[in-house]
């Protein structure tokens, strides 16, 4: 029987199995799952980029770059800027750290992991935003740019977590 007989699948190379057809000598479309991983990624690195520079204004004392006139000024001063004496600005970081280690994991456990923190992140992130408009009455754009990427990694998380699940 050859290696091309009907009941049997033709042998694959190491260079298939990565995605590489021996034939064609090309790379074959990265898969779906592939793809949202690659997302969760970045979205975690972009959401430690906002928070991390948020911190570091926290702590340096610097200027705050704002897109919207003064508000991320008027919301990084107000009371609701820290929870128990520590500052919102480090417990997203530490959030999206966390978000970023878990998802880094192959494990199914760290998807869990990953998914929870986001979802617990992007419930105090609504809660803050609320917080801005009816109470503050400021916008900060970096805030925003935050419950954005915490809004798409509950969205990815979701889908993964359904993917992983079926």
């Amino acid at each position: 029987m050859s290696a091309h007989s009907p009941g049997l699948r033709p042998r694959t190379s190491p260079s298939d199995r990565r995605g590489q057809s021996r034939a064609s000598g090309r790379r074959r479309p990265a898969t779906a799952d592939t793809l949202l991983l690659l997302a969760h990624q970045l979205l975690a690195v972009a959401g430690v980029g906002v928070a991390g520079y948020l911190t570091d204004v926290h702590y340096t004392g610097l200027h705050l770059v704002c897109a919207f006139g003064r508000g991320c000024e008027t919301v990084q001063t107000s009371i609701y800027a820290s929870l128990l004496g520590v500052p919102v600005a480090l417990l997203g970081l530490i959030s999206y750290v966390s978000i970023l280690a878990c998802v880094s994991r192959r494990d199914g456990r760290w998807l869990f992991w990953s998914f929870s923190i986001s979802l617990i992140a992007w419930g105090f992130s609504l809660y803050l935003t609320y917080r801005e408009i009816f109470t503050i009455h400021a916008i900060c754009s970096w805030c925003v740019s935050s419950a954005l990427i915490l809004t798409l990694l509950v969205i990815v998380g979701t889908v993964r977590a359904w993917r992983a699940a079926t």
